[in-house]
């Protein structure tokens, strides 16, 4: 089985290891592998958004099985390629990516299949965004419709700055293309929840949930990031929420895109609220989330090539449901200094050889490349360092152990990962 994981990054670093530990081992093969990947697998010196190159090298090379991690080739049309070529890819077309592409389009779905989300209106002009931000009042969130690396999302405190925001996006292009429409929605109070679930455009496969922490300073401070870490299993995703989501989330907005010619075949993550009235979408993503796969499948304990290659290979998902260890697992992001403002690159990394060999620790490299054989930074988010125990406070400690000794100047993280799962415990203490 000779399989291609597009993209180089802390997700895609997850997949490998995850595919390292089938039996039998596949042969793998990764764009531009970043020095974690590269141990795992056989590079292939093309950009994961070098649609064409990637699609005509899987095909000369007969991959059995292609992998997209990121949603730009997504977008790009990168798995339409692939199937007109005849290789097998895990992953939704361009028209299926556009629920993450587009929130203005993952906002109509929604609204149109009757899928719990927040108030909003979507707009291209400035000054309509202004009159209804100052009509509605704050606070608010302000959204780039496209895809803005996790980091197009403003949560407004006031109506001057989601006008700011506005402003940033449609008059300044602070984020390009991807800001030439904009999404104003309801801020909605509660706490967040990311569920994947892979489709095989029918039916779906929810898989274990997690929390991702998007803002950069603890206690969730600061401008949102593409992640600053994330655990799993979390105490508030009982078996009866699960099914609630599967109903009234995965089901109906799969249903629609299918009515809407473009059936998702691949793996749709939620990230949701649990306010009051129920769970209610922040957002869709088309792909695994990052850096929660990093905390969901060192938690896999049946086979992840089960679940993908029937979807790849245009067949029904099996009825066996994957299978999870015992105990919890929690990732932390080590960060370059000024993320996810302006960061410093090529700054040497230091990581303790023994480090990637502790048992419970796993080391998922991000943002780093190589020069003149030494390991340095590449990136705003570097390494993703998960630890994984029998319970939430041991796989912290291990995760913290671990992110104390992947050094480099600058290297910042956050210590309160799954704060919010503590207090709870806490809480609930006699």
């Amino acid at each position: 089985m000779k399989v291609l994981v597009v993209g180089n990054g802390g997700r895609e670093h997850a997949l490998l290891w995850a595919l390292s530990r089938e039996d039998p081992r596949p042969e793998l093969h990764a764009t531009r592998p970043n020095p974690g990947m590269a141990a795992l697998a056989e590079p292939v010196d093309l950009s994961p958004e070098d649609v064409a190159g990637v699609a005509s090298w899987a095909d000369e090379a007969e991959m059995d099985l292609v992998i997209v991690g990121p949603e730009a080739p997504l977008a790009k049309g990168l798995v339409d390629r692939l199937s007109d070529r005849g290789v097998p890819a895990f992953g939704p077309t361009a028209a299926a990516a556009r629920i993450e592409a587009s929130k203005a389009f993952a906002k109509e779905l929604m609204e149109s299949a009757g899928v719990p989300t927040a108030r909003h209106r979507t707009f291209r002009a400035f000054s309509e965004a202004e009159a209804h931000i100052r009509r509605e009042g704050a606070p608010v969130v302000v959204k780039a419709s496209g895809l803005a690396a996790g980091k197009g999302a403003v949560v407004c405190q006031t109506v001057d700055e989601a006008v700011d925001a506005a402003r940033e996006m449609l008059e300044a292009d602070a984020f390009g293309e991807a800001g030439r429409q904009v999404v104003v929605e309801e801020y909605m109070e509660g706490e967040e929840l990311s569920v994947f679930g892979v489709s095989d455009g029918e039916d779906v496969r929810l898989l274990l949930p997690s929390q991702d922490h998007k803002p950069v300073g603890e206690g969730d401070t600061g401008p949102n990031t593409g992640g600053m870490g994330a655990y799993a299993p979390l105490s508030l995703a009982t078996p009866e929420l699960l099914h609630i989501i599967r109903d009234r989330v995965f089901r109906p907005t799969l249903d629609a895109l299918r009515q809407e010619g473009c059936p998702f075949r691949g793996l749709l993550y939620a990230g949701l609220m649990l306010t009051d009235e129920g769970p209610r979408v922040v957002e869709f993503n088309c792909r695994f989330g990052d850096p929660e796969a990093q905390a969901v499948l060192p938690l896999l304990e049946s086979s992840l090539m089960d679940l993908l290659l029937p979807v790849a290979v245009g067949d029904r998902l099996s009825e066996a449901d994957p299978r999870w260890r015992a105990g919890s697992a929690l990732t932390t992001v080590v960060a370059s200094e000024g993320y996810p403002g302006t960061y410093s690159k090529g700054r040497s990394v230091e990581v303790p050889e023994e480090l990637e060999d502790d048992r419970g620790i796993l080391v998922f490299h991000a943002g780093t490349g190589s020069r003149d054989g030494q390991l340095v930074t590449a990136g705003g988010r570097v390494a993703a360092v998960t630890g994984v125990g029998r319970t939430l406070q041991e796989a912290r400690d291990r995760s913290l152990a671990g992110a104390q000794r992947f050094r480099f100047e600058g290297a910042y993280f956050r210590r309160d990962i799954g704060w919010r799962e503590f207090a709870r415990s806490e809480a609930a203490r006699p």
